[in-house]
C-alpha cells in the first residue's frame, strides 16, 4: 500500500530549504518562522521515513535521498506557479477597467453596454467615474473616455465624436419658449464643470445681455438633465446625452441653434497599452458605435 502524499506546505518548505541551504532565508521566503519551517521539514522526514537534510552549523545540505527528489519537487512548484501566472494573465485579459465622467456613463455609455457584452461576453467591463484626469501609473485603469482637445502627453487619444450644446426642457416649458428671449422668464440649469455654456449660447443667438429669472448650478450635468425632465427649468447640454429622453418625449429641444464645442470625446490610454487585445477590442466597438 502506497504512502499518502505529504502536505503541499511541507513539500514547499523542503524545496525552499533546499534552495537556500539555511532555515532563516527559506523561512523568510515563505513568511514563517525558522522554527516553524524546521518543524514542517521534520514532519516531512518522519512521514517519508527518510532523512532529507544534513544539519550542520554552516546550514543545511541535501542528503542523497533529498537530492533524489529535490529537482522534481522544485520543478513541480515552478509548474504550479507558471500555471497560476497564466490564469492571472487570462483573468486580466478578460477584465477591462474604464474611467469616464458620470453623466457620460449614465447617459451614453451604459445604455450601449449590453451591445458590447453581447458581442464580447469574454470581456468584463468595470466602470469607474471621476472628474479628475486618470493617473495611469498609479490607478488600476486600462483606459478612459474623456472630454478635451486630444492633447494629453504620453497618451494615445482616439477621437470618438465632437461635443455640442443646446437648451433642452420639458414639453410643458417648451410651449412658452417661442424665442430665446423668453428664457429670461425661466430658471437656467447647468453643471459646475460647464460654467460658460449658457453664456456662450446666449451670446451666439444674440441675447447675451439677458438676465434670467434664476440660475441653478448642479454638481453634474446628470442632475441638471433630471431637473429639466422634472420641469425645474431649462438645461443646456450635449443632445447626444439626452437622445433617449428626446425620443421618449420627456425632453424637447426648443430652439434650432445647437453649437459645436471646441472639445470632443476621446478614448485615451497609455501608448504602451496599445497592444492589449481587450483595449483594441473595446476601441473597435466604440468607433462602430459613434
Amino acid at each position: 500500500m502506497s504512502k499518502p502524499i505529504p502536505s503541499l506546505n511541507a513539500l514547499r518548505a523542503f524545496v525552499a530549504a533546499g534552495r537556500h541551504g539555511n532555515l532563516k532565508d527559506a523561512a523568510a521566503e515563505l513568511f514563517v518562522t525558522p522554527s516553524a519551517l524546521s518543524h514542517q521539514i521534520r514532519n516531512l522526514e518522519e512521514s517519508l521515513e527518510v532523512q532529507l537534510f544534513n544539519r550542520t552549523k554552516a546550514g543545511l545540505s541535501l542528503t542523497q535521498a533529498g537530492e533524489l527528489i529535490y529537482s522534481d519537487m522544485a520543478a513541480a512548484f515552478e509548474q504550479i506557479e507558471e500555471a497560476i501566472a497564466r490564469l492571472n494573465r487570462k483573468s486580466q485579459d478578460e477584465l477591462l477597467n474604464v474611467s469616464m465622467l458620470s453623466t457620460f456613463a449614465m447617459r451614453w455609455f451604459i445604455p450601449r453596454l449590453s451591445d458590447f457584452q453581447k458581442q464580447h461576453p469574454e470581456i468584463e467591463v468595470r466602470i469607474s467615474t471621476s472628474v479628475s484626469q486618470v493617473d495611469f501609473a498609479r490607478e488600476d485603469i486600462d483606459c478612459a473616455i474623456r472630454s478635451g482637445r486630444g492633447n494629453w502627453p504620453g497618451l494615445h487619444a482616439e477621437y470618438l465624436f465632437a461635443e455640442a450644446f443646446t437648451p433642452v426642457c420639458s414639453p410643458g416649458l417648451a410651449k412658452s419658449l417661442k424665442s430665446p428671449e423668453a428664457l429670461q422668464n425661466h430658471t437656467l440649469l447647468h453643471a459646475r464643470l460647464r460654467p460658460d455654456d449658457w453664456h456662450v449660447w446666449l451670446g451666439t443667438v444674440g441675447v447675451g445681455e439677458m438676465q434670467p429669472r434664476q440660475e441653478q448650478v448642479f454638481e453634474t450635468r446628470n442632475f441638471a438633465i433630471q431637473a429639466a425632465v422634472d420641469g425645474v427649468g431649462v438645461a443646456i447640454v450635449d443632445p447626444s446625452l439626452v437622445a433617449e429622453e428626446i425620443r421618449a418625449g420627456r425632453l424637447m429641444v426648443p430652439f434650432p441653434q445647437t453649437l459645436a464645442d471646441e472639445s470632443a470625446y476621446y478614448l485615451v490610454y497609455p501608448e504602451k497599452y496599445s497592444g492589449l487585445q481587450r483595449i483594441r477590442t473595446f476601441q473597435t466597438w466604440l468607433l462602430a458605435q459613434v
